[in-house]
């Protein structure tokens, strides 16, 4: 289905009703920011592709937003800001409570629409991004009761109170490899706290997150949500360095992240940053080697074609379990069905684009040169002619390798680990943390001694012991060196992201 833009029909807005069609959902949601409420054309009037990467296909398009339409979106979450801050907070929250309500009306279909989109299969990884989007909502808001000050023994003849107040308008920009649940977890206590958001989707995948704003906008206050499609330096940065937007919270690569930064830097203005990870999993010699074996399936995000910041990229394997541990993990993977996104019995879907597929692709065949290295290739390609320009890559394991080689230092986001021999632990314990980012690190052992002491040496700011989860409301989640700035998923990331903490005092002589 290569749509034309002569094909769309900016006439009728898509119907509520749950579409469980995405190719029709896909085009009827195409070539539309949402701002005040309504489906608007960019107000330059362009739009840019959308594909399905499983065959190149065109099944819709984005507006191309630019300074104009940011201006519009941000005045008019300015003007919608004033009222719903002054709302009581769990009347917010009892709003927010309808979105998710709402939105688990639609999982089937927000899982369809966001495997047509980002060739993320639907069974293993959209519809449960789909489903934990509507947790999300449903976890923040329940906490429009925990927007609370104090009371500060500062002077026995003052009261002295501190207050939660809104920032104003949020700028959030969101990445393509896990939209929905990553925009959940921004626009979700910033609208919980009393601010209106303007999101500014990744131009690979803006039509899910789009028909979200849609949905939430039948039950908020118009201008409360706003979402804006389009590419960085046309949307994004006109978005971080509008006057009335007082806080930006991005998702992204390292790169990107450094320019906000020093955007809103310039304003003066907060800022929360998650940017990558090169996320070490160390395997001790008393591991439950099957636990870990399916740790390092989950956690290095096959199902995601590794496009995940906290992809379990370098794999540390005790020498007494090397070899076992190799061949069960490529008869594991090898096990994986790769094929049509859209088909149930998919495990492995796409890359998300032909820029991305061919950086993976770099990076395989620099890692087939390395000295010493021993690419393992897994899973096999579709087989059906329809997916032959689709952009498939088979998981590979890189085994023997080292912690210096470039494979094993650069955030590749793509279907590729580096599987590392030790015998020390210290020595893989500062293996682990010589790298410049920290974002989620995992270990894998029986012994509780080792785990506390490994734990606290570890750099990142997400550990786990024998499990490896994706992010979860309700758990701090963040990282720390060129990982990023801040927290997200819990109350106190809320708190602090969120509002200002204003102190006031009432002298009583």
């Amino acid at each position: 289905m290569n749509l034309m833009v002569s094909d769309l029909d900016y006439g009728q807005e898509p119907s509520l009703e749950p579409n469980l069609d995405p190719y029709a959902l896909a085009k009827a949601l195409s070539g539309r920011h949402l701002i005040g409420g309504k489906l608007v054309q960019a107000a330059s009037g362009k739009t840019f592709e959308v594909i399905y990467p499983a065959t190149g296909e065109i099944i819709g398009f984005g507006a191309a937003g630019d300074a104009e339409d940011v201006n519009r979106a941000v005045e008019d979450s300015h003007k919608a800001q004033k009222a719903w801050g002054k709302m009581r907070a769990r009347d917010r929250g009892k709003l927010l409570y309808k979105c998710a309500e709402a939105l688990e009306e639609h999982v089937e279909e927000l899982g369809r629409l966001i495997a047509l989109e980002t060739g993320k299969a639907l069974r293993t990884e959209s519809r449960v991004e789909a489903s934990i989007l509507a947790d999300a909502f449903h976890f923040h808001a329940g906490l429009g009761s925990e927007l609370k000050g104090e009371t500060v023994p500062h002077h026995p003849d003052m009261l002295t109170i501190t207050v939660r107040e809104p920032i104003g308008v949020v700028g959030a920009i969101i990445p393509w490899n896990v939209p929905l649940l990553l925009m959940a977890l921004k626009i979700a206590p910033a609208m919980l706290a009393g601010n209106a958001v303007v999101v500014k989707s990744a131009e690979e995948a803006p039509l899910t997150v789009l028909r979200v704003c849609q949905i939430m906008n039948s039950i908020l206050p118009a201008g409360v949500f706003n979402m804006l499609s389009g590419f960085g330096p046309d949307c994004g940065a006109p978005l971080v360095e509008h006057k009335k937007v007082g806080k930006v919270t991005f998702t992204g690569s390292v790169e990107t992240g450094k320019i906000v930064y020093k955007t809103a830097a310039e304003k003066l203005i907060p800022v929360t940053l998650e940017l990558g990870g090169k996320s070490p999993m160390i395997i001790m010699a008393d591991a439950n080697i099957d636990k870990a074996l399916n740790g390092a399936v989950v956690g290095m995000r096959f199902t995601r074609q590794g496009q995940s910041c906290t992809a379990a990229s370098r794999i540390f394997v005790h020498d007494s379990l090397y070899d076992t541990f190799v061949e069960k993990l490529r008869a594991q993977v090898d096990a994986m069905v790769m094929g049509d996104p859209l088909d149930e019995k998919t495990d492995i879907g796409t890359i998300i684009s032909p820029e991305q597929f061919k950086k993976v692709k770099g990076y395989i065949e620099h890692g087939k040169s390395e000295k010493g290295a021993k690419p393992i290739e897994c899973s096999a390609m579709p087989t059906d002619e329809k997916f032959k320009d689709g952009l498939f890559v088979r998981p590979v394991l890189f085994t023997e390798m080292t912690n210096d080689s470039r494979l094993s230092r650069e955030e590749i986001f793509g279907p590729v680990t580096c599987i590392i021999r030790w015998t020390d632990l210290d020595e893989v314990v500062a293996a682990a943390n010589d790298t410049e980012y920290g974002l989620a690190a995992t270990l894998w052992t029986n012994d509780l001694h080792a785990a506390l002491n490994v734990t606290e040496k570890l750099e990142a700011g997400f550990v786990q012991v024998n499990q490896n989860l994706v992010v979860q409301p309700g758990l701090s989640y963040g990282g720390v060196k060129n990982s990023g700035l801040g927290k997200e998923a819990t109350l106190e990331a809320m708190l602090d992201h969120f509002t200002h903490k204003k102190t006031v005092i009432f002298n009583k002589t």
